[in-house]
């Protein structure tokens, strides 16, 4: 039961923060759990599935390769993954009469992606340990919000676009970005063989975080139920 609390606070945490965050219009929490939900089911199993057949048609068995572990990272695993938490906010959230302001894409990409977060922090905690999911709880899980928000902030714009180009522009500027610092995140952490250079995913994450807290305050300034 404690590795269970330790594995899911971090997320719980991060959940809270962002509800507490939308202060004009909150969303319904039964919404915001199945969005949850949706992420720790949906998008864990469409990532096994796509993630599988990659590595099947392309492998990336050499951890010494950095070729490979460039192509893993930004495709294998952050392309893939933000592509499945993508597409349960796109098709789910977005259609929703309830996401009704820019801020809320912000909402339900966290929520989806905390969901996803919190049942690979289970996984990664009870094989192996306390120790790792103290070290996750300030870096993985913290790491897959701010890929949420960034992904977030472009597709609570295409919600409310003008014209269906620019709908589509964003919201693939959304899954892109979320891609591009996920990737840039897993690759310095893939080739830990060369000396020093996990610092990159260290400073990847906090470039992350201050976007993301740049993200959160545009959207909230934008609200059309703030008074």
């Amino acid at each position: 039961m404690v590795l269970l609390a330790l594995a899911l606070a971090p997320a719980l945490a991060i959940m809270i923060y962002i509800y507490i965050k939308d202060k004009y219009e909150r969303e319904p929490i039964s919404l915001l759990l199945k969005n949850f939900g949706l992420g720790a089911t949906a998008s864990i199993i469409m990532t096994l599935i796509i993630g599988t057949l990659l590595q099947f048609i392309f492998p990336t068995a050499d951890p010494l390769s950095v070729a490979q572990q460039f192509f893993k990272a930004f495709v294998v695993v952050a392309l893939v993954e933000e592509f499945s938490k993508y597409v349960i906010v796109r098709y789910y959230a977005q259609r929703n009469k309830e996401f009704d302001e820019p801020f809320d894409g912000i909402v339900y990409a966290v929520m989806v992606s905390m969901g996803f977060a919190a049942l690979e922090n289970v996984l990664y905690v009870f094989q192996f340990g306390m120790a790792n999911g103290i070290v996750r709880a300030f870096s993985a899980v913290p790491a897959h919000a701010t890929f949420g928000i960034i992904m977030g902030y472009y597709m609570g714009k295409a919600k409310f676009a003008a014209t269906k180009k620019e709908k589509i522009k964003l919201n693939l500027t959304g899954l892109f970005a979320a891609t591009l610092f996920h990737g840039a995140y897993d690759f310095f952490l893939f080739i830990n063989f060369i000396p020093g250079i996990s610092i990159g995913a260290f400073i990847s994450l906090i470039i992350g975080l201050f976007l993301s807290r740049k993200a959160m305050k545009k959207h909230q300034a934008r609200s059309k139920f703030k008074h």
